[in-house]
């Protein structure tokens, strides 16, 4: 009896963890009277951080109910005042939830000034932050106020999504702004498709008279084509061409990549020039930080001297593919296999990149350095330096010279650090090679022949 007595003292909370039990249940249940009625039962009116969020989050969690929509917000405006005062430091949960309440309320001014705290108390921003005052904006035709919240979203090194795209997309058609139609549908390529509801708003724009009587100076073909070449293909971006009503009609591609509407084939699209340029300066950034930089810079000044190749080879990745057995190890035979298959396919000789330690090796080894010592030879070996790790050299390489890298790896690691630019996985689109060995006989899966991003036909256009 008194064991049974003693484990029931031992399962009583204390007052503090009732009340977050009961916090966390009004959360998973999305119940705002419960939480209101747990708040006004509450001993003391101040709360700590974590349960004054918990209370924030049920209530912008309620918005989407128009029963209790004002409740909502008019609660959690009052728990933010009570404890909103001289040492009150709140996070950036806190600030996202507040400025939902305030857009919902119809305020976009206080729900920018509220994201635009973060920095007053230190916080990382995100995107949530700011997303409140933009669609608020955007739904009120304030299309100035939403460009603000934008450009103050870039100057902090966030990236708008296709929610913040598409309303401004769509606040830009409302107001017959032209230039910014296009500046969005330009940033909407960077996406792999959008939903119906955005489809819908580009299908408006072009539907609607404003389309119809925007044109730019006619320029020439060459002119044209020389824009998509920087732009990477596919697209122009020097603004509205040709004039007249538009001609909108949904369609299907075929598998290679042709429109069944208008015939025009889709090109594979590069990222551009500049990002090019961007995307390699950040690599060899990221290279120095962690290699020694006198040898990367050696491998940089190298590169800029044999700059001929088509295509650069992850020799560590291909020699151990599919090699974790008990007799297993690198496999020179499935890494010569690939040299001679790209050499066969574009008639010129791949760059490998491998460690100096496995070159070494593998000279050590009678039957492999006849190979080795020819690929030495014919200039398609790079030996990457003794504690180094070489992805940072087939990776830079491939950027630098806008060629084709034959990899397996995802490069998670790669993405993990770079994935502030977008254009990374458009890049790996366009330039990865994967393969396989089935059998021992040798698959290279080559990148998409087209890319399913927004497109200019320059036939249609001049």
């Amino acid at each position: 009896m008194n064991h049974q007595n003693t484990r029931r003292k031992k399962q009583k909370l204390t007052p503090e963890a009732q009340f977050r039990a009961t916090l966390d249940l009004c959360s998973r249940t999305k119940d705002l009277s419960a939480a209101v009625s747990l708040y006004e039962s509450s001993a003391s009116p101040t709360l700590t951080l974590n349960n004054l969020n918990s209370f924030l989050y049920i209530c912008s969690n309620s918005l989407s109910n128009p029963e209790i929509r004002d409740s909502a917000i008019n609660f959690g405006f009052n728990l933010f005042h009570h404890h909103n005062k001289e040492n009150f430091k709140p996070n950036e949960a806190t600030l996202t939830a507040m400025a939902r309440l305030a857009a919902a309320k119809g305020d976009g001014d206080y729900a920018f000034e509220l994201a635009k705290s973060v920095k007053n108390y230190a916080v990382a921003p995100k995107l949530r932050t700011y997303a409140p005052a933009l669609i608020c904006f955007c739904g009120s035709g304030e299309a100035d106020k939403a460009y603000e919240v934008e450009e103050h979203v870039k100057s902090v090194g966030l990236h708008l999504e296709e929610p913040e795209l598409a309303a401004l997309l769509k606040v830009s058609v409302e107001t017959g702004r032209e230039t910014k139609v296009y500046e969005y549908l330009h940033k909407l390529r960077t996406l792999r498709g959008v939903d119906e509801s955005t489809m819908e708003i580009i299908e408006s724009w072009f539907r609607g008279k404003k389309a119809a009587e925007v044109e730019l100076v006619s320029l020439d073909q060459d002119q044209v084509k020389e824009a998509i070449m920087k732009n990477g293909g596919g697209w122009h971006g020097l603004g509205w061409l040709g004039k007249g009503e538009w001609v909108l009609q949904r369609s299907s591609i075929t598998s290679d990549g042709r429109c069944c509407a208008c015939q025009e084939q889709l090109v594979c699209v590069d990222i551009d020039r500049a990002e090019t340029e961007k995307f390699a300066q950040s690599v060899a950034s990221l290279a120095m930080e962690r290699e020694v930089q006198s040898n990367f810079k050696e491998f940089q000044d190298w590169l800029d001297q044999h700059s001929e190749y088509e295509t650069v080879v992850d020799g560590a990745n291909v020699g151990l593919y599919q090699q974790n057995f008990a007799e297993g190890g690198f496999s020179i035979a499935q890494l010569d296999d690939v040299v001679k298959e790209v050499h066969k396919s574009s008639k010129k000789w791949p760059l490998v990149v491998l460690h100096k330690k496995r070159i070494r090796s593998l000279l050590e080894d009678v039957s492999k350095r006849k190979l080795i010592e020819e690929w030495t030879d014919q200039g398609l070996l790079y030996g990457t330096p003794y504690g180094s790790n070489d992805d940072w050299y087939w990776l830079y390489a491939a950027v630098k010279l806008k060629c084709l890298l034959v990899t397996n790896d995802e490069m998670r690691d790669h993405i993990f650090e770079l994935l502030g630019s977008n254009f990374f996985f458009r890049w790996k689109e366009r330039h990865q090679v994967r393969y396989t060995f089935m059998k021992g006989n040798l698959k290279l899966t080559m990148p998409p022949s087209y890319s399913l991003v927004i497109q200019h036909a320059i036939k249609f256009l001049l």
